[in-house]
């Protein structure tokens, strides 16, 4: 039985993943996205600023990272930005 991406995160900001800013490769609108695919960014802006829809390179509020069954570094797209 799998667990929400919110049950991972907790209240507060306490769980076991934390929501990031980023700029992520994506060629396809994927919700799990391998970390080779995610740039972590300081802020929403940054991640705006970053982005290049055009090169595919989407900025979004990510969770993770968290390690997938298969051992592989993973995040979850939480939103897009743009």
């Amino acid at each position: 039985m799998g667990v929400s991406i919110y049950g991972l995160m907790g209240d507060g900001g306490r769980g076991v993943v934390k929501q990031i800013f980023a700029v992520v490769y994506a060629p396809k609108k994927k919700k799990r996205l391998p970390a080779s695919c995610v740039q972590p960014m300081d802020s929403e802006s940054a991640a705006l600023e970053a982005s290049d829809p055009e090169r595919k390179r989407h900025a979004a509020v990510v969770a993770g990272p968290s390690t997938s069954s298969e051992s592989q570094q993973i995040y979850y797209l939480v939103r897009w930005l743009n």
